[in-house]
């Protein structure tokens, strides 16, 4: 939210690093067709690598792990599942695949964000809804040192950020805000943001 926010403020400026790796998904964006023309088995293993990662250390963070001998078949296959934490990663790996296959077609709403919370969170009694507790994201050290890791929105605020998350990405597509000019390779150009709505 805090990105959106800047970029519905019309900064003057957007920071080089931010301006380069904008400029690098314009030139993977402009190479995705052909590469997979050419390479779709490729392609393919890292669609399911990327996958397996993501869900792995983003299920890692909220302290929801599986066997790593497990994840490919929990991600790609269709075992059975042995616990809470395999569904959630399941759970994830189901909201990350509709993302990817129809999310062009979705709208940035609070219903579509509840409903992908719901498909993440499995059969688990909160999908789909908001947070009634407070809850930080915490990270246990080996050696017992507790820290927090993201400071999380109170849960009384949830249902008015998630209103204006919404807002703001309305108003950077409404206003089609892209990033500033800079020089890759000796050229000056302009990479758009590419927020599209459908």
């Amino acid at each position: 939210m805090m990105t959106l926010r800047r970029f519905a403020a019309k900064p003057d400026t957007i920071p080089a690093a931010t301006a380069g790796i904008f400029a690098d998904l314009g030139e993977a964006r402009g190479r995705q067709e052909l590469f997979t023309r050419r390479a779709p088995q490729r392609l393919k293993a890292l669609r399911e690598h990327a996958l397996i990662e993501s869900a792995v250390s983003s299920n890692r963070i909220e302290g929801v792990s599986i066997a790593p001998a497990r994840a490919r078949a929990i991600l790609i296959g269709k075992p059975l599942l042995r616990d809470r934490d395999e569904e959630e990663v399941r759970g994830y790996r189901d909201a990350l695949r509709l993302v990817h296959e129809r999310g062009h077609k979705m709208p940035v709403s609070e219903k579509t964000i509840m409903e992908l919370h719901r498909i993440s969170r499995g059969e688990v009694w909160d999908a789909g809804k908001y947070k009634d507790k407070d809850s930080d994201i915490i990270e246990k050290q080996p050696d017992g040192r507790v820290r927090v890791r993201f400071k999380t929105v109170p849960a009384k605020k949830v249902k008015s950020y998630t209103k204006e998350l919404v807002e703001e990405w309305d108003r950077c597509i409404g206003e089609k805000i892209h990033a500033p000019a800079h020089r890759r390779g000796g050229v000056q150009s302009r990479f758009p943001l590419h927020f599209t709505r459908p």
